[in-house]
């Protein structure tokens, strides 16, 4: 289990699809009109959790053309996105932010085993952040 100890503010969730979301190169598999994406465990319960205010940023290596087929079969799933950046590297995806004076640490990572799905992520808000 991966644990997140987050403050109350509003936050940015930076999602990769492909072996987080859906299972790695499901598409490619089986294809976007068979119902190739195939949704892992825990993610329906893990954006049900998310804020309203938060916002959802997807990241995929998948290409521009298939943006449409992906994000109807995310819409589907019954997920939720503000932005969904396609066509990156298939390599480090690295984000850099400051820390607030307050001594908060605004940039966070967790790697997931791919395919594991997003069940074993348990998020508690810390008031005291």
């Amino acid at each position: 289990m991966t644990g997140l100890r987050l403050s109350r503010l509003g936050k940015t969730w930076l999602i990769d699809i492909d072996g987080v979301l859906v299972r790695h190169n499901g598409h490619k598999q089986c294809g976007h009109k068979q119902g190739g994406d195939q949704l892992l465990p825990g993610v329906t319960e893990f954006f049900a959790r998310l804020e309203p205010d938060d916002r959802v940023v997807l990241l995929s290596a998948r290409s521009e053309a298939e943006r449409e087929a992906t994000l109807a079969a995310l819409e589907r799933f019954g997920l939720r996105w503000d932005h969904a950046l396609f066509g990156l590297p298939t390599g480090e995806r690295i984000c850099i932010n400051d820390r607030k004076p307050s001594g908060l640490t605004t940039s966070l990572a967790v790697n997931l085993d791919r395919d594991a799905g997003l069940g074993g992520i348990d998020v508690v808000i810390d008031p005291h952040l």
